[in-house]
């Protein structure tokens, strides 16, 4: 049977950096909420023994995760430089952020593996962010 033509429809850069981001948000969740099944993990949360131990420290995190999410909003609402300039700069700040847990996750142990892989994959997708906005479509002149 011969492959069908199928439609393809042409995406604005807008529509892919938030489905960029969300896609990176979904794998920060899916990290920590499977961390969560290793052994003893769970008892080390409840009782304290995380690298989130006080409130400072929660609330620095609350602020790193609140980025993404407004990044997103900025990408569909601001003007396109700023957009633009917003997903660059954030893509290699989670970029460098992401890499830096990978390489100092080494060795990688089969308790982190899952994490470090979710390190890589976020990286993955901040290197497609930072790309994508780089090659923004420029308007044509009239």
């Amino acid at each position: 049977m011969p492959a069908a033509n199928l439609d393809e429809l042409k995406l604005n850069t807008r529509v892919k950096l938030v489905a960029l981001w969300c896609a990176v948000m979904f794998c920060y969740v899916y990290g920590d909420y499977f961390a969560l099944y290793i052994p003893k993990h769970a008892e080390k949360l409840v009782n304290g023994d995380t690298l989130l131990n006080s409130p400072v420290k929660v609330f620095a995190a609350s602020v790193l995760m609140c980025i993404p999410p407004l990044v997103i909003i900025a990408s569909v609402l601001a003007q396109a430089k700023v957009a633009r300039l917003l997903n660059i700069t954030f893509g290699i700040v989670y970029t460098a952020i992401m890499l830096l847990i990978a390489v100092t996750a080494i060795p990688v142990t089969p308790e982190i593996s899952a994490y470090v892989f979710y390190a890589l994959l976020e990286s993955v997708m901040t290197i497609a962010i930072i790309w994508q906005a780089w090659k923004w479509p420029k308007n044509a002149v009239r």
